[in-house]
């Protein structure tokens, strides 16, 4: 059985997003790029919700042909370009282009399914994605990157369960800027 993850970088107060949409408030440092770039490395299959998808299709496509792209945001693009990644989207239709499959059904029964199969981590992402894969208790791993930034509302980390999930700690670590990563795994 594959491990699903869910791990994105927010606020002190629990955004990963301020109200008007905007996610470049947190703290940036090569060193927590990289810690990025080595987790996304790891995963097999990258699920999205339609919102992360346009965000990151938006980008990262051609990020590595950038004349300003690091090293390590180079690597970033080649490896998002060639993970395979299943998009859910019920607006969505026909090719969504690099190594993306659409799924307009039902997001929870094909989570499920590539869950039970054989292979790597799969990383799940965009709130209302990783809110309904939470919900059915889909989620192995949490990687919390909490920035020292207070946003005062916008996009939930974390929606509204129905029941209290236990989780273990299995990492922390520090960096600069103040950035703090907690990274849970479920009991």
């Amino acid at each position: 059985m594959r491990k699903l993850v869910y791990g994105m970088n927010l606020s002190l107060d629990g955004h990963i997003a301020d109200a008007s949409g905007d996610v470049g408030w947190g703290v940036s440092s090569d060193e927590l790029f990289e810690w990025w770039l080595e987790r996304e490395q790891a995963i097999e299959v990258f699920l999205y919700g339609r919102g992360l998808w346009e965000m990151m299709s938006s980008h990262w496509p051609t990020g590595d042909q950038r004349p300003d792209a690091t090293p390590a945001q180079a690597a970033f693009a080649r490896n998002w370009r060639d993970t395979p990644k299943v998009l859910f989207s019920s607006t969505t239709t026909g090719e969504a282009g690099w190594n993306t499959r659409v799924v307009t059904g039902d997001a929870i029964a094909e989570i499920t399914r590539l869950k039970a199969g054989d292979g790597g981590p799969m990383r799940v992402g965009g709130a209302a994605l990783a809110a309904a894969a939470m919900r059915a208790g889909l989620v192995d791993e949490y990687e919390v990157v909490t920035h020292p930034v207070l946003l005062g509302g916008g996009k939930p980390f974390f929606p509204a369960l129905d029941g209290r999930v236990e989780l273990d700690l299995a990492q922390t670590r520090t960096f600069p800027g103040g950035v703090v990563l907690t990274r849970y795994e479920r009991r």
